[in-house]
């Protein structure tokens, strides 16, 4: 404005005007003289007004009327260059805005008269308009009068005119809207009541409208009237008016000024009551309309609809909606509905064109369209016009496939013409692919059951640019191509969904901001208005959702008709790429609102496009069955959903196999189907989180694509194109193997943006591949073919990429993938291993928040699935779980901490029967463990592995693993003695929490071997352990583990706490001999061919006997060296002695087991336990640890008591032991007597043992046991050592007992298998081990007698008496019960025969051991008492009476040597006791011994050789002379009886006697003639003793020579009366030898007579002896030889008792003298 009121622009405006003024009066001063004048007027008007006022322009405005005045002038004279100028002057004044209201009145009448006179018609439309524009002067009547003009002028005959004037005519109408904007923008801020409009008939009452306002509403008033074809009330003058022009303008108005009808109630109420019926009624001939019915048939003739009126129409109800769809709710439900009829099939092509058209505006205004939904669809008794409209769009499609195109197909054909593709002609070959023609180009284009409709590019996406809504100049109704109307159509779905779609989700975006930050102000302390707002907030929320909610609900059923059909139908890429794009944002859009029906059936349609026509997916059937059955009611007309066709016009891209349990040939994918695939995953990878259940949809979809394209699952899930297993290979095109690494890519990312979804999307995604993964194992039972292991890949995927929040579908993932692992499909059960393991280690590695380490309870919910696979049984899966395990270890191991127990859990598991591989890995595992990570894992979990380890040693399939795992044992007992502090502290503090605990949960603290502290329960376990796989059925563990067992115990049992030996013993050592004596009895005796395999085994192993009973000895052998090692430990505890006895117990029924080497090794034991030092006392301790000598003999051989045993070390010193018992309680020292009751149960043992085994058994046969001789020597050596410990209390019944032992134990005989290695040759006098021990066992008694106190000695006798029955033995070896015995001789070696032992050296040792004891001990009054000598004489006379009968020449030659030394200490005491009658009954037995030794009734052996025999005599002159010196010298002290028999027996003796079977040659040596001299002599010496000290010796010399004489004389007689008898034959030689012989002793007597005191001879010995002499006269006559020389000899001494008779006295004494002489010198001559 500023320009025009500018001094400079007020200036020239003067000047203009000046100018102009006389221009005019120059013009007009010949013919219009007025005007002239009136000019010139003018010309001084504006200079006086130019001069007087400041503000020009406002004093020209208040003078324009006169200022106006000559130019009006100037235009009456119709003269053309003056009206020109005039104008020209007049148009300038006016756009200097000079002109006055009354001014501008006066213009509009000149050019109202200009117009008439149809003068300068463009300049009077350009002066109207500059009139108009410039200012607002022109009100209502002189506005109305501008109006007409233009309109008048509108419809002038000359074109240019008309269209100037339509122009105009628009032009002015938007200026006088323009004025109502402006004035309410001026009176914005004065707030008015508006009246209220009423609704009476006067169109007039517009008294409340302001001046602009109102010129309006007449205006706008007017032009419905005249469209109606009524007349104006304002435009006075109208003349003429078309329709057309005046729906135009309406429109105009109504688009261009919308909020004039919305702020003034007076246009609403127009609208309402004027534009709407009238819009109505111009419809009704479109309504009515149906194209192709005759006009006969209806009674009026119908009026056809014109297109210029009904496009128009159409346009002005697009803006009535578009602008006042609030006001006129009910009139827009009408116009609506409208619409929707005119898509009607019977409607002409091109109203349904322009209809198309009209819904297309609606459709891309998706605000609007929430409108209609908000009024109409979610009103009660509301037209559900949205509903209807989508639903009229789809039939309208269908209705194009299914409608034959008949009203324009000549309009198309000519129109297209015949060198289109899309022409008539070609619809009817192969549309489709077109391609292939020669260069032709396809056309994209929809195809369905042979109706081809080409896809026309119509419009931009979003916009409705509309056709021929936009034909304006066209009276005919134009030509609409094929294809036209589809594609608009088809547009409007894409934006309908497009529009929709991106409103709610820009709504729900927004309402989601602002619940945050609503919910975020609320968290703050709020005010009550804040509170308010929020509940403001929600409702209105609820409402919006309650909107979009049925707009979906409204439009999904038809959106999904129609674009499931031109899905189908399109043959375009692009074509389908929208449909699917709008299938998946209605998807997307239909999951974010939670519709699960409707966005379901979107999946489905997708999911239906993927796979091939009829592909059987039940999932999918199903789904869609309801939807195929529903048909749709638009406006009364039925809409049937259409069933995808099954003709594909698509380029098949692959072939493959169905996946079905029957797979029935192979079905083809098309490149349609690829694209319908990636939708798919697309759909599932932008929008997952909104897929809920339908995920099970997308991916069985996916899951049957991807199995018919031949993609098969790698590593870590992702799937990559594979050969099919089985059928037919997949063919695939070039195309689609391009495609392939796309949409495997695709896959994995889709599985991949599983991470960004919520928690309840990924669970149902999860679902969703559990329940596919389900329906896989299903199909694969009870077949083996491939499975389909997309569902299991995918779960793997999943899993890997959620690890960040594992927790949340960690337990529905593994629990699923465990039901795989289980399956019987050996691949499917692979993948689910698979899968299942590399999750763990995954899990494992991840680097989660906060870390494993301090969230025990995530690393063991990750490590629990490991664990459940070891209850499933099939071997791969386990291989699986444990190369798991195996990885975990090597790259975990360090961190797994509370994890531990299941890993070990897992190898712990494996069973025996679950094959070699399984349990080889498992080992593996476990060996890993137990070198690496004993350090890294709690210690609470020490226990376990010991537990896994000792169970691996039961393991009975390979028996290295068995032996290792004991290795095993032995390296963690190490590791425990090791770090036995650090163990200690750690389990010690664990255990405090346990037992707090249990204390607040008021129960018991319940672990294995509790109450004993937790370190020494885990030894104990060990232990425990070890023991059962000491009684494992296989020996070679049972050996390991035992020798493991007391190794452990030996070298770390001093860790453990005094109190937990107790425990040691009674539940560890004792049962373990309870275990291992009861299997060793119950064994089987059957003999073992081999040992598995080549392997041989040895005899002494060869039955499941025999190998127990090493275990047996082993076992035995490993308690007694704890027992003895340990005493000092053990000793202490309460119940010693009950354990002593249950120790010794077992070691009776070992050593009394049927089994030698049991027997021998149980005495080993005892040894073992026997030779224990006694505990050291404090005052004794030495500082420095002593080697304490224990002896441990190894090797049980002859053993003396003098050198038992070894020195052994003590693995723990004294020192340690000292320093453990300080800290907590002093030691304990037993006293003696409790140790002496120890040894005394050790002796009723050993003498159990002893007496059992030495018992001979009741029945004898081929299966007797007889114990061995070792085993015998063995017990017999214990004696000794235990005796020593006894010897105070041992009784004579022990020394009884003792004596049946060792009797016993001797008198078992041997096995003759054994008999080589035992027995010496026979003639060799070597004693064996066991008779060594048993002379030992009494020897040491005997000294210890020896020592002893008076009450030992006692003894002795029983000592004799023992050692005197083994004497025995020489002659008269023992029988062993009724057991037959063979004399080793005849033993054959190969038969189980039992052979006696050669006891005659054992009989001859103790023989010397009694003469030696008797040496010592023969003063004793025990052995006087006990009359100890008579027994051993008596003994002796056993052997002395065989004498050559012996088995044993030495044995009678030892006896007699042993009877000479007895006596010879015997009979000194013998005399000296002789009044105390003690020895009265030894004397006969004594005589009875020298009578059956003197004069055996043995028979030399033919072989004695003449020295053996003289040497032999020379013991019986030994023997005669013991008499003459120890016996008859002092015969005033023996019995008269034993003398006499004593002189009998020398009597006998003295005479010759000899063996028959000597030869001739040695007679005279074997007459035993030395012998029957000594005895001859020792008769002499005691006939003639000198001095007779006392009665009895006389005695004795008189009975001596009484018994010689009376022999002699028998011999004589005897001899006489045989010689006689004979005749001629001579006498046998033994008695020609014996009269010789007492011939020879007669002479002698004689000799010896002579020699002796004549007082000492008794007379009537001399009687007898010449008594003689006449019988030997009698013998001259004998014939022999040697007789006669022996006689002479015998009667020469007679000479001297050849004297005469004189006195008495003189006589005999001369008698006397002569018979001395005569014996005397016939004795030298004998000699």
């Amino acid at each position: 404005m500023s320009g025009t009121t500018s001094p400079e622009a007020v200036k020239k405006l003067l000047e203009n005007m000046q100018g102009d003024l006389r221009g005019l009066s120059l013009e007009c001063r010949k013919k219009f003289p007025p005007v002239k004048e009136a000019a010139e007027s003018g010309i001084i008007k504006v200079k006086t007004i130019a001069a007087r006022n400041t503000d020009v322009l406002a004093a020209l405005k208040e003078n324009s009327s006169e200022v106006v005045q000559p130019f009006l002038m100037g235009c009456g004279t119709k003269e053309p260059k003056i009206t020109q100028l005039c104008l020209a002057a007049i148009q300038r004044l006016m756009s200097h805005e000079v002109v006055s209201e009354a001014a501008a009145g006066n213009i509009i009448n000149m050019l109202w008269q200009l117009m008439e006179n149809s003068l300068e018609e463009l300049k009077l439309l350009q002066t109207v308009l500059v009139l108009l524009t410039t200012n607002t002067v022109v009100h209502d009547e002189v506005l109305s009068k501008a109006i007409v003009l233009c309109f008048r002028l509108h419809f002038t005959k000359d074109n240019i005119t008309n269209n100037t004037a339509a122009a105009t005519v628009r032009q002015v109408v938007t200026v006088v809207f323009e004025r109502v904007v402006a004035e309410d923008e001026r009176y914005k801020d004065v707030t008015e009541q508006p009246a209220t409009v009423q609704g009476n008939s006067n169109r007039r009452s517009v008294s409340t409208l302001k001046p602009c306002a109102k010129d309006a509403y007449m205006l706008f008033q007017d032009l419905c009237q005249l469209v109606n074809a009524d007349a104006p009330y304002w435009l006075v003058g109208m003349t003429e008016m078309t329709r057309t022009f005046g729906l135009e303008l309406l429109e105009s108005v109504l688009n261009d000024f919308p909020q004039v009808f919305l702020q003034h109630q007076e246009f609403s109420f127009l609208l309402k009551e004027r534009v709407c019926p009238l819009v109505i009624k111009l419809f009704s001939p479109n309504i009515k309309f149906r194209q192709g019915s005759s006009s006969s048939s209806s009674p009026a003739p119908v009026e056809k609809p014109y297109f210029p009126i009904c496009m128009r129409l159409l346009r002005v109800v697009s803006v009535l909606i578009k602008q006042f769809y609030s006001l006129l709710v009910t009139e827009c439900e009408i116009f609506l509905s409208l619409l929707v009829k005119f898509l009607d099939a019977d409607k002409p092509q091109w109203l349904r064109a322009v209809a198309v058209e009209s819904i297309h505006r609606l459709c891309v205004q998706p605000q609007l369209l929430r409108s209609f939904c908000q009024f109409y669809d979610m009103k009660q008794h509301s037209t559900k016009v949205f509903r209807d409209i989508v639903n009229a769009l789809g039939s309208f499609i269908q209705s194009l496939f299914l409608v034959p195109n008949t009203g324009n197909t000549s309009a198309t054909t000519n129109q297209t013409g015949g060198n289109t593709p899309g022409g008539t002609a070609s619809a009817q070959t192969n549309p489709g692919i077109l391609g292939m023609g020669g260069g032709a180009t396809v056309l994209p284009a929809f195809e369905y059951r042979g109706t081809w409709i080409p896809i026309l590019n119509v419009t931009v996406q979003g916009s409705a640019k509309a056709t021929y809504l936009e034909m304006l100049d066209k009276v005919e109704p134009p030509t609409i191509p094929e294809g036209y109307a589809m594609s608009v159509a088809f547009h409007c779905l894409l934006d309908l969904v497009r529009g929709i779609t991106t409103m709610i989700e820009g709504e729900l975006g927004q309402a989601e901001t602002d619940g945050q930050t609503m919910a975020e102000t609320t968290s703050s302390p709020a005010q009550s208005s804040d509170q308010q707002s929020v509940s403001d907030q929600t409702d209105k929320e609820l409402v919006s959702r309650a909107v979009w909610e049925e707009m979906v609900n409204a439009c999904w059923c038809g959106l999904l008709a129609a674009l499931s059909l031109l899905l189908d139908a399109s043959t375009d890429e692009a074509a389908t790429e929208n449909i699917l794009k709008a299938e998946l944002t209605m998807a997307a859009l239909c999951g974010r609102l939670g519709l699960v029906t409707s966005r379901d059936a979107f999946i489905t349609a997708i999911c239906k496009g993927s796979l091939p026509p009829h592909y059987a997916l039940t999932v999918l059937n199903s789904t869609t069955a309801a939807l195929s059955n529903k048909t749709y009611s638009i406006q009364g007309q039925n809409v049937q959903m259409i069933s995808p066709s099954s003709e594909s016009h698509q380029q098949v891209v692959a072939v493959g196999q169905p996946l079905a349990l029957q797979p029935q040939g192979t079905v083809m994918l098309t490149s349609k189907n690829i694209q319908c695939m990636r939708t798919l995953l697309n759909l599932a990878h932008c929008h997952g989180a909104v897929l809920g259940t339908s995920w099970q949809l997308a991916l069985a979809t996916l899951q049957h694509l991807v199995w018919i394209l031949g993609l098969k699952p790698g590593v870590g899930g992702a799937l990559k194109p594979g050969r099919a297993v089985e059928g037919p290979s997949t063919v695939l095109t070039t195309a689609v193997m391009t495609d392939l690494p796309v949409i495997s890519n695709i896959l994995s990312r889709l599985f991949e943006s599983s991470q960004y979804l919520d928690d309840v999307s990924l669970h149902h995604l999860i679902n969703a591949l559990c329940s596919l993964s389900l329906e896989a194992m299903d199909m694969a039972y009870g077949n083996n073919k491939e499975p389909s292991l997309f569902a299991v890949a995918k779960l793997l995927e999943t899993g890997l990429v959620n690890m960040h929040r594992i927790e949340i579908l960690w337990r529905p993932l593994t629990g699923h993938l465990l039901e795989v692992c289980q399956h019987p499909n050996s691949r499917m059960r692979e993948w689910g291993a698979e899968a299942l393991t590399s999750l763990i280690k995954a899990g494992l590695t991840f680097n989660h928040d906060p870390p494993l380490s301090q969230n025990q309870r995530l690393q063991l919910l990750l490590l629990n699935p490991l664990k459940e696979l070891s209850n499933i049984n099939h071997p791969d899966i386990r291989i699986k779980q444990l190369e798991c395990v195996l990885q975990i270890l090597q790259s975990q191991g360090d961190s797994l901490g509370p994890g531990w127990p299941l890993v070990l859990g897992v190898m712990g598991a494996i069973r025996s029967d679950q094959g070699e591989s399984l349990i080889r890995t498992a080992f593996q595992c476990l060996q890993l463990v137990v070198t690496d990570f004993l350090p890294t894992m709690p210690c609470t979990c020490l226990q376990i592995v010991v537990e896994v380890a000792g169970s691996f040693g039961l393991h009975n399939q390979e028996l290295n693993i068995s032996l290792t795992s004991i290795g095993l044992l032995w390296n963690i007992s190490d590791y425990f003695f090791q770090r036995g502090e650090i163990i200690e502290k750690e389990l010690n503090k664990e255990e405090a929490v346990l037992q707090k605990q249990a204390e607040e949960k008021g129960v018991m603290l319940n672990r294995p071997f509790h109450p004993a502290p937790p370190f020494d329960c885990l030894w104990l376990c060990l232990y425990a352990k070890l023991g059962e796989l000491c009684v494992d059925p296989r020996p070679a563990v049972r050996k390991s583990a035992g020798q493991t067992l007391f190794s452990t115990i030996g070298a770390h049992g001093t860790l453990l706490q005094h109190s937990t030996w107790h425990t040691v013993i009674w539940k560890v050592l004792f049962h373990l001999l309870d275990r291992v004596r009861e299997s060793s009895t119950t064994a089987d005796k059957e003999k073992i061919e081999s040992g598995g395999g080549n392997i041989l085994i040895h005899h002494s192993r060869d039955t499941a006997e025999k190998q127990w009973a090493e275990t047996w000895v082993l076992t035995l052998a490993g308690v007694a060296r704890i027992f003895n090692t340990r005493r000092y430990l053990l000793q202490p505890l309460g119940d010693f002695s009950k354990a002593w006895d249950v120790l010794l117990d077992h070691i009776q029924s070992a050593a009394l087991s049927k089994n030698n080497e049991v027997s021998l090794a149980a005495l080993k034991s005892f040894q073992e336990i026997l030779q224990i030092v006694s505990p050291v006392r404090d005052s004794e301790k030495p500082d420095t640890p002593p080697a304490i000598n224990v002896s441990v003999p190894v090797v049980i051989g002859a053993m003396t008591a003098t050198s038992l045993g070894r020195s052994f070390m003590r693995t723990d010193s004294i020192g340690e032991r000292i320093g453990r018992y300080n800290a907590s309680e002093p030691p304990i020292i037993t006293d003696e007597i409790e140790d002496l009751n120890l040894w005394w149960a050790a002796w009723n043992t050993w003498y159990r043992i002893g007496s059992e085994s030495t018992k001979p058994p009741i029945t004898c046969d081929k299966l007797t046991f007889i114990p061995s001789q070792p085993f015998l020597t063995a017990l017999i050596q214990i004696f000794p050592a235990l005796y020593q410990h006894i010897k105070t209390g041992f009784s004579m019944d022990d020394l009884q007992k003792l004596g049946v032992i060792l009797h016993g134990a001797v008198s078992v005989p041997i096995s003759s298998d054994a008999s080589p290695f035992i027995l010496p040759s026979y003639t060799e006098a070597v004693l064996t081990s066991l008779q060594e021990a048993v002379l030992t066992a009494l020897d040491v008694l005997q000294k210890a007698i020896c020592v002893g106190s008076e009450n030992m000695q006692i003894m002795y006798p029983a000592i004799f008496d023992q050692l005197l029955a083994f004497v025995e033995f020489s002659c008269k070896p023992p029988q062993y019960g009724q057991l037959e015995t063979k004399h080793i001789a005849n033993a054959k070696y190969n038969q189980a025969e039992w052979v006696a032992l050669n006891y005659v050296p054992f009989a001859e040792r103790s023989l010397e051991v009694v003469v030696d004891l008797y040496q010592k001990t023969a003063c004793h009054k025990a052995v006087v008492n006990e009359k100890v000598l008579q027994n051993i004489i008596k003994t002796l006379r056993i052997p002395l009476s065989l004498k050559y009968s012996c088995p044993s020449e030495s044995t009678w030659k030892l006896a007699v040597s042993s009877l000479l030394k007895v006596l010879s200490i015997g009979l000194p005491v013998a005399r000296q006791h002789a009044s105390s009658g003690k020895f009265d009954s030894m004397w006969p037995e004594l005589a009875n011994t020298f009578e059956d030794f003197l004069f055996t009734k043995s028979i030399p052996p033919d072989n004695l050789s003449i020295q053996e025999f003289q040497r032999n005599e020379s013991i019986d002159v030994e023997v005669v002379q013991l008499i003459s010196t120890e016996i008859l010298p002092y015969a005033n002290f023996i019995p008269k009886e034993f003398v006499g028999q004593i002189m009998t027996m020398l009597n006998k003796g003295s005479i010759h006697s000899q063996s028959s079977s000597f030869t001739e040659a040695e007679i005279d040596i074997r007459m035993r003639e030395e012998f029957s001299k000594i005895c001859f002599e020792t008769l002499l010496q005691f006939s003639f003793s000198n001095k007779v000290a006392t009665p009895q010796e006389g005695y004795i010399s008189r009975m001596a020579l009484s018994v010689l004489l009376k022999r002699s004389q028998d011999v004589l007689h005897r001899y006489i009366e045989d010689e006689r008898l004979s005749g001629k034959c001579p006498l046998p030689r033994q008695q020609v030898t014996e009269i010789i012989f007492v011939l020879k002793a007669v002479s002698t007597l004689i000799d010896s007579l002579k020699k002796t005191q004549p007082e000492n001879v008794d007379a009537n010995t001399w009687a007898q002896v010449i008594a003689l002499y006449p019988t030997l006269v009698e013998c001259i006559s004998c014939s022999s030889s040697e007789v006669c020389s022996a006689l002479k000899e015998a009667l020469v001494p007679f000479k001297d008792f050849m004297h005469p008779p004189a006195s008495k006295r003189s006589y005999d004494r001369r008698q006397q003298q002569t018979v001395n002489n005569l014996l005397i010198s016939n004795f030298k001559v004998s000699t």
